[in-house]
C-alpha cells in the first residue's frame, strides 16, 4: 500500500475519533451561527432605564422627558443648581449622571453645544452619550430654524428617504435585482471563514509534526517512509478531516434550510408573496428586497468555490506550516518563522475590507490571483460576480502556488525533521532548501 495513503489514514482516523471532532461537527454551525448574532443578541439584552439630572440654563430641552432607557429630572436653573446636582449625584446613587446646559449667548445654539457638559462618578455607555448628543443637536437644529423663522415641523414633513435598488443588466438585456448589501456580508464571511480554517487546519499540521519530532517516534517512522511520503501523508489526511466536516456543515445547513423553506418559510420564498411584499412602503419592501437576494445568489457556485479555495489554501499553508514544525524543537520556536507565513493572510483580510466597496479594481484583481491571498480575497469577491476566465485563472495559480510551496517544504522538512539541539533560523532554512543532500 502506498505510504502516503497509509499516513493520511492514520492521521484521519486518529482525528475522526476523537470526542472534540464529533462535538466540534454537530455544533459547528451552531457555535458560528451564534457568534455571528451574539453581538447583536448582546446589544438587545435589557437593561435598567439610566437617569440623568438635568441643570439646563439654555432651556433646550425644555418640555423634554428623555429617552429610550435614559430618563430625565430637571433642577431649576438656579445659579446654584450645578453645585446642588453634583452634591445630589455624589450622595444619591438612584441618578447616573448631570447633564449641564450652560446659558446661550447671543441666542447661540452653537456655544450650548460646545460647552455642555455630562458628569457622572463612573463611566457612563458610549451608546447614551451619543443619544443625548443626537439629541442636542436635533433640539439645536430646531432651534436655529426657528431664529430664521422656518417651522421645524414644516422642514420635518419636508424631509423624504430614497432607497435605490440596484438592478444589473445582463448581455441579452434581462435585469436582474443585485443586493450588494448582502453579497457584502457573504463575501466577507466566506472569506474570514476561509481564514479561521486555513489557519485552523494547518496549525494542526505544524503541532503534529513537532509532537512527533521531539517524542523521537519520526525516527522511527521514517525507517520505512520517506520524510516527503510522510509530510504530504499528513497533509492529505488532514485535509481529509476538514473535508469531512465541510461536507457534515453542508448537508446539515441543507438539512435546515430545506425543512424550514417547506414549513415555517414557505410562504416567504413564493414569488407572489415577494411581489405583494415590494409593493409595500418601508419594512415590507425592505424584507422583500432581502428574499429576493437570498434567491439571487449563486449557491453551488459559492459552495464549490468556498471548497476548492478553503483545499488550496490549506494544501498551501499546510506544506509551510509543515517545515515549520520540522525545524524547531518546540512550539515556542516557531514564533520567528509565523510572522512571514501569517502576514498574508492578515493582509488578504484587510484588503477584503477595500475588495468589498470595490470587488472589480486592479487591487482586487491581482490579490485574487497572488495564491497567498487568493483565498480569502477571491471569495470575497465571488458573491459580486467574478469573470470566468478570473476565477480559473486564480484556481490555476493556486494549484501552481501549492506545488511550489510543497517543492520548499519537502526540501526544509526531509533535513529539519532529524535536526536536534540548534534553533535553525532563517539562513538555515536558505541552506536546506539550496542542499541536494
Amino acid at each position: 500500500m502506498n505510504p502516503i495513503w497509509i499516513v493520511a489514514q492514520r492521521e484521519f482516523l486518529t482525528r475522526v475519533k476523537k470526542r472534540s471532532f464529533l462535538i466540534m461537527t454537530l455544533l459547528g454551525p451552531l457555535f458560528f451561527g451564534l457568534l455571528m448574532v451574539a453581538p447583536a443578541l448582546l446589544a438587545s439584552l435589557p437593561e435598567g432605564p439610566k437617569k440623568l439630572l438635568v441643570v439646563d440654563h439654555s432651556y433646550l430641552l425644555v418640555g423634554e422627558k428623555g429617552m429610550e432607557d435614559v430618563v430625565y429630572e430637571f433642577l431649576k436653573p438656579t445659579p446654584e443648581a450645578l453645585a446642588n446636582g453634583k452634591e445630589i449625584l455624589e450622595t444619591n446613587a438612584e441618578f447616573d449622571g448631570l447633564l449641564y446646559l450652560p446659558p446661550s449667548e447671543n441666542n447661540d445654539p452653537d456655544y450650548i453645544l460646545k460647552n455642555a457638559k455630562l458628569f457622572s462618578l463612573e463611566d457612563l455607555p458610549i451608546s447614551l452619550m451619543a443619544g443625548v448628543e443626537d439629541q442636542l443637536e436635533q433640539k439645536a437644529y430646531e432651534q436655529k430654524l426657528r431664529l430664521e423663522g422656518v417651522d421645524p415641523e414644516v422642514v420635518k414633513r419636508a424631509e423624504t428617504n430614497a432607497r435605490l435598488t440596484s438592478v444589473l443588466m445582463g448581455d441579452a438585456g434581462e435585469e436582474e435585482n443585485s443586493p450588494a448589501e448582502f453579497k457584502m456580508i457573504l463575501g466577507l464571511a466566506a472569506g474570514y471563514l476561509i481564514y479561521i480554517f486555513v489557519f485552523l487546519y494547518a496549525t494542526q499540521i505544524m503541532r503534529g509534526v513537532i509532537e512527533e519530532k521531539t517524542s523521537r517516534i519520526v525516527e522511527v517512522i521514517i525507517s520505512s517512509v520517506k520524510p516527503m511520503q510522510l509530510m504530504l501523508g499528513k497533509i492529505t489526511g488532514i485535509a481529509s478531516v476538514g473535508l469531512l466536516q465541510f461536507i457534515i456543515w453542508v448537508g446539515l445547513t441543507a438539512a435546515l434550510y430545506a425543512g424550514l423553506s417547506a414549513t415555517v418559510l414557505a410562504d416567504a420564498f413564493n414569488p407572489e408573496v415577494i411581489a405583494q411584499m415590494q409593493a409595500q412602503p418601508d419594512s415590507g419592501g425592505m424584507a422583500a428586497e432581502v428574499l429576493s437576494a437570498l434567491h439571487s445568489i449563486n449557491y453551488p457556485l459559492i459552495l464549490s468555490a468556498f471548497l476548492f479555495y478553503f483545499l488550496g489554501g490549506y494544501l498551501l499553508y499546510g506544506a509551510l506550516f509543515a517545515a515549520v514544525g520540522s525545524a524547531v524543537d518546540a512550539e515556542a520556536d516557531t514564533q520567528q518563522f509565523m510572522l512571514p507565513l501569517t502576514l498574508p493572510l492578515i493582509l488578504a483580510l484587510l484588503v477584503s475590507m477595500r475588495v468589498m466597496d470595490s470587488p472589480d479594481s486592479p487591487l482586487a484583481f491581482w490579490f485574487s490571483m497572488v495564491p497567498f491571498t487568493s483565498p480569502v480575497v477571491m471569495m470575497t469577491r465571488i458573491p459580486f460576480g467574478v469573470p470566468y476566465w478570473e476565477l480559473g485563472l486564480s484556481m490555476v495559480l493556486l494549484v501552481l502556488g501549492f506545488l511550489g510551496t510543497t517543492w520548499l517544504a519537502s526540501r526544509i522538512y526531509r533535513i529539519g525533521i532529524l535536526s536536534y539541539g540548534k534553533k535553525a533560523s532563517f539562513k538555515d532554512l536558505w541552506k536546506w532548501i539550496r542542499s541536494g543532500q
